[in-house]
């Protein structure tokens, strides 16, 4: 499985409500509720966005409250993976749990640019920065996640497995 798109990218302590608004939590259809994603910090962001786009973030992105809603708006969206430097705990599980691809890297995470061109192999946890011609390693997801990722999700995943 790999992911191929425009980086977006933001700083420090992306948190939850930034993510996707407190005030928009009773929008119940998802794809509702993804036309907010991100709008107090990115306006433009789901008028530009494109499937297979990419997430780039420094340190503690998803902090904040335990929301569900927060990567479920970066996937209905379209988004392919988040990169940071590192990831709020629940943020993490969250996105595991709904499918959404998330790699912790520093490196790339300090060195890719907005609107870079990226590719990830998820097999390999390799970065690929297209645009300038680097390359960044981030931990490939064990056998278990990759599952998870690839089904969609935790429940779809259990699903598939009989459980």
């Amino acid at each position: 499985m790999n992911a191929h798109g425009t980086v977006f990218k933001y700083g420090d302590n992306v948190d939850t409500d930034v993510i996707i608004p407190a005030r928009y939590l009773n929008i119940a259809d998802p794809d509702e509720l993804a036309t907010h994603a991100m709008e107090d910090i990115d306006a433009t962001f789901v008028e530009r966005v494109k499937p297979g786009d990419i997430v780039v973030a420094n340190r503690n992105f998803g902090c904040g409250s335990s929301r569900e809603h927060a990567p479920l708006v970066i996937k209905q969206n379209g988004v392919s993976c988040v990169i940071a430097a590192s990831f709020a705990r629940i943020f993490y599980r969250n996105a595991i749990n709904i499918g959404l691809p998330i790699l912790e890297c520093a490196e790339a995470a300090e060195k890719i640019q907005d609107g870079d061109e990226v590719e990830i192999d998820f097999a390999t946890g390799l970065i690929r920065d297209i645009t300038r011609g680097e390359e960044y390693q981030a931990l490939a997801f064990p056998e278990f996640i990759n599952g998870i990722i690839e089904h969609g999700g935790l429940l779809n995943s259990l699903k598939a497995r009989g459980v």
